[in-house]
């Protein structure tokens, strides 16, 4: 844990700095007072939660990466085998806790799942053959390389379209995690 604070103030200060974001950005991000800032950034004080959550928002970061420890867990990330389940093979690739969670599907051809609604959001891009996506009754028929972001309130359902196993890549988010869809067609020209 004395790794973990004596990392912290350095990381806070690389984390302002990669925002571009003087003391004063901060403060007015945080409501933290820039004494309390650059003291954090020293070492010069301790951290409390009340610190760390506007921080971790301010910079963008879960606070797991604020404070540095998945680093120090000793625990590798781990690509899981594909699991089965209703025909459908599924890897998570991410290995954190929360956020966004992200896996690769093999979705098998002749599935119609019962459509379904929760809370987040989602987000697909299609690798390999042609996705059928259902949202709220409209009928979406993706090839490779297509994607789509959709609010999993709505009622929804995505499986193979046609005669073979179709693979995306699939992105799950909690309601307070909208990805935000960008896409840049090939020969635009960048923003």
């Amino acid at each position: 844990m004395d790794l973990v604070l004596a990392e912290l103030g350095p990381r806070l200060r690389a984390l302002r700095r990669a925002e571009k974001l003087t003391l004063q950005h901060v403060t007015l991000l945080t409501g933290i007072g820039v004494s309390t800032l650059s003291r954090l950034e020293a070492g010069k004080r301790s951290p409390s939660l009340d610190l760390l959550v506007p921080l971790a928002a301010a910079y963008r970061t879960p606070l797991e990466d604020l404070l540095g420890v998945a680093q120090h867990a000793g625990e590798p990330p781990v690509v899981q085998s594909p699991r089965r389940r209703s025909g459908i093979a599924a890897q998570r690739l991410s290995h954190h806790v929360g956020g966004i969670q992200v896996y690769r599907l093999i979705l098998p051809p002749h599935q119609s799942p019962a459509p379904r609604r929760h809370d987040g959001y989602g987000w697909l891009c299609v690798l390999v053959g042609e996705v059928q996506l259902v949202l709220s009754g409209r009928d979406l028929t993706l090839g490779a390389g297509d994607a789509a972001e959709f609010d999993t309130h709505e009622l929804h359902w995505f499986g193979a379209a046609g005669e073979t196993p179709a693979e995306v890549l699939f992105l799950a988010a909690g309601p307070g995690d909208r990805l935000r869809l960008r896409v840049r067609m090939t020969g635009e020209p960048d923003d």
